[in-house]
């Protein structure tokens, strides 16, 4: 199959790409520098070089392929708004090119927020609609296509996709961590987070992308939920600095923008996902990856 890839050069497609490769496909990543264009083709696919307010090469590269995974998205968290604009625009975009195709359309999604203090599990809708919603309610907005002959699915994926290299929340939570002296959790810190390492999440992709059908909501989620004290005590043995709660009212000072997350109760299930896919996660979990020294807060 040939397979455009948005975000190709991403913490997530860059591990995506190599499972499309070795699975067979063709696949054309969309970059936006010419030396990323040259390690995608270092792994033996194409580059097309772009991003995402660049609607004409996003409906080009959908409509030069026989299946779209979309995992690129602007996180801009001082113009969120904005950011969800921009991805309802490129799913739009990309998802009006392969109307009546029965292609896929594969697009990267979040767990975050969708169901909090219960398990989210695949047969729960998300509450996220319209274009002033999160993420532009893109979700929803994708699915609308599978009436126009889009076979879109959702790829849900944890909040924390760890590893080594990781750029995202942990490393920020490591890195106030390292900045305050204390790792902290809030409150009592019993709330959950789910998780799954990056090559699990590259396989569920690759398996989704031949095998879910149109409407299937993926969850890419290795752990149900990791409590936030024990996130913390990992980080704070790697650290070398001590583990403490840090009071409601003072979130917003110790932690900055990641504490609206880090306080969240979303644990999330994978059962339905692994048993449709034939997919199980192998690879270390999160606090294997935090003992491992792959957070180190800098």
């Amino acid at each position: 199959m040939r397979v455009f890839v948005t975000g190709a050069s991403g913490w997530i497609g860059s591990a995506v790409v190599p499972q499309l490769l070795a699975a067979g496909h063709e696949v054309e990543g969309l970059v936006r520098t010419e030396e990323k264009a040259a390690a995608l083709r270092a792994l033996g696919a194409t580059a097309r070089l772009g991003d995402l307010d660049d609607l004409d090469g996003l409906r080009a590269g959908a409509e030069a392929s026989e299946g779209v995974v979309h995992l690129a998205f602007k996180h801009d968290f001082s113009d969120m708004a904005g950011a969800g604009r921009t991805e309802r625009a490129a799913v739009e975009a990309m998802a009006t090119a392969l109307e009546g195709s029965d292609r896929p359309f594969l697009f990267a999604s979040g767990i975050a927020m969708l169901a909090p203090g219960r398990v989210l599990t695949e047969r729960d809708a998300s509450p996220m609609v319209g274009p002033d919603a999160p993420r532009g309610g893109g979700e929803n907005f994708a699915l609308e296509f599978v009436e126009r002959g889009v076979r879109s699915v959702a790829l849900r994926f944890a909040p924390t996709v760890h590893g080594q290299g990781d750029y995202g929340f942990l490393s920020v939570i490591a890195a106030v961590a390292r900045q305050k002296g204390v790792a902290g959790y809030i409150g009592d810190g019993s709330n959950r987070w789910p998780a799954v390492n990056r090559a699990d999440a590259a396989a569920a992709v690759a398996l989704a992308l031949e095998n879910a059908p149109a409407g299937t909501l993926v969850h890419a989620v290795g752990e149900e939920g990791i409590s936030a004290k024990e996130i913390a005590e990992a980080l704070g043995r790697t650290l070398g600095v001590p583990t403490a709660s840090i009071a409601p009212e003072a979130v917003a000072e110790h932690f900055g923008w990641i504490g609206m997350f880090f306080g969240v109760d979303m644990p999330a299930s994978s059962v339905l996902t692994q048993e449709l896919l034939g997919w199980t996660p192998t690879h270390p979990g999160l606090l294997a990856d935090i003992e491992a020294g792959y957070y180190p807060g800098r």
